[in-house]
């Protein structure tokens, strides 16, 4: 039997493990390698992240769609869809993996709103840029 997500620990096992496959992933790992200088610190602004977006405990401080776009203008605006899928991929595979329960469905469907979230504010900044 696998385990609940029930409290930071297992939110950051998580997170700790699926940027472990996304650092690896051959199609996607290079977006996070080159432009992260400190994992340590990046792990844990992400687990203070899906910490508060599945516990409502107040520790994220930050704004993901200005980072998403800079690393997009970073890689000259050419990071797709395709990219969001396979980020879900493994985020779904690890959680499927390490655990099990209600926090699990809900971590899906957050991720997957966000990705639709994070691409859109892309696409709609790349607008944007085009016009200045």
């Amino acid at each position: 039997m696998k385990k609940q997500i029930e409290n930071r620990a297992d939110v950051s096992f998580l997170v700790n493990q699926f940027y472990a496959k996304i650092r690896a992933d051959k199609e996607i790992g290079f977006y996070f390698n080159e432009v992260i200088t400190d994992w340590d610190a990046h792990l844990e602004k992400l687990t203070d992240f899906w910490e508060t977006n599945l516990f409502g405990v107040r520790k994220y401080k930050g704004d993901p769609h200005s980072v998403h776009n800079e690393v997009d203008a970073h890689f000259d605006e050419k990071i797709t869809v395709d990219e969001f899928g396979i980020w879900l991929n493994h985020w779904f595979q690890t959680l499927d993996e390490h655990f099990e329960g209600e926090n699990v469905e809900t971590l899906k469907r957050r991720a997957r709103k966000m990705s639709t979230y994070l691409f859109m504010s892309m696409f709609e900044h790349r607008k944007k840029e085009s016009e200045v």
